[in-house]
C-alpha cells in the first residue's frame, strides 16, 4: 500500500539532514536511497526537502537514485545517451528537452503492460510481430514529431525561410546527427526484440 502525507492524496516529506540522513516523518523513520527506490516502485508520491532551510531538494536525491541503481550493474542509461543529454545543457534548446522526455516515459508507462503481455506471449511460442511494430511505429511518430520541434531550421508548411548563417547550420548539422543516431538506436533496439522473440519460437 502507498504510503500517504499528512493529507491524503499529498505527497510524503522527506527531510535531508546535514549527516546526508533521510528522514521520512509519514513512519516517522530513517530511510535509505533504496528504501526510496522502492517507495517510488510501490507508487508513492514523495518530495525532498532540506531539514534546515527548507529547499526543494527532489531532483537532485532522484539522480543520486538513478547514480546508485546505475551503479548496481543494470544500466539502463546508454552512454552515448548521457553524452547527448549533458550536449544539451547550455543549449538554448536545452528547455524543450525535458517536455519531450516527460512525453516519451509518459507514452512508454502507457504501453508498458501491453509490452509485458506481448513480450509473455511471444515467450510462450506465440509472435505478436505485428503489436510490437505498431507500437515501434507509434514511438517513432512520437520521437520524429519532438525532434521537429528541437529543429531551429525547420520550415513550416507552406512558409520558405532563408539560409541560416554559417554557425548555425553546422550546429543545425550536428543535431541532424544526433536525430539520426538517435533513430538508429532506436531501429537496432527494435530489432533486437524482434530477434530475440524469434529465437524464442
Amino acid at each position: 500500500m502507498a504510503e500517504q502525507g499528512d493529507t491524503p492524496g499529498t505527497p510524503v516529506v522527506i527531510r535531508k539532514y546535514a549527516n546526508r540522513r533521510l528522514y521520512n516523518t509519514a513512519t516517522s523513520t530513517y530511510v535509505t536511497l533504496d528504501h526510496l527506490a522502492e517507495m517510488i516502485k510501490g507508487g508513492t508520491e514523495f518530495v525532498v526537502t532540506d531539514a534546515r532551510s527548507g529547499e526543494d531538494i527532489t531532483r537532485s536525491v532522484l539522480t543520486q537514485i538513478i547514480v546508485e541503481q546505475e551503479g548496481k550493474g543494470q544500466n539502463l542509461l546508454p552512454i552515448k545517451f548521457l553524452r547527448q543529454i549533458i550536449g544539451f545543457y547550455g543549449d538554448s534548446l536545452g528547455g524543450l528537452l525535458p517536455r519531450y522526455l516527460e512525453s516519451s516515459m509518459e507514452a512508454f508507462s502507457q504501453n508498458e503492460n501491453q509490452m509485458r503481455k506481448s513480450m509473455t506471449e511471444a515467450f510462450r511460442g506465440i509472435f505478436p510481430m505485428d503489436q510490437l511494430e505498431n507500437m515501434g511505429r507509434q514511438n517513432m511518430a512520437l520521437f520524429e514529431n519532438a525532434m521537429k520541434m528541437l529543429n531551429p531550421f525547420g520550415q513550416m508548411p507552406g512558409k520558405s525561410c532563408a539560409a541560416p548563417p554559417p554557425a548555425a547550420a553546422a550546429a543545425d548539422e550536428r543535431k541532424g546527427e544526433n536525430i539520426d543516431n538517435l533513430k538508429a538506436e532506436l531501429n537496432e533496439m527494435q530489432a533486437q526484440i524482434a530477434k530475440l522473440v524469434k529465437d524464442r519460437e
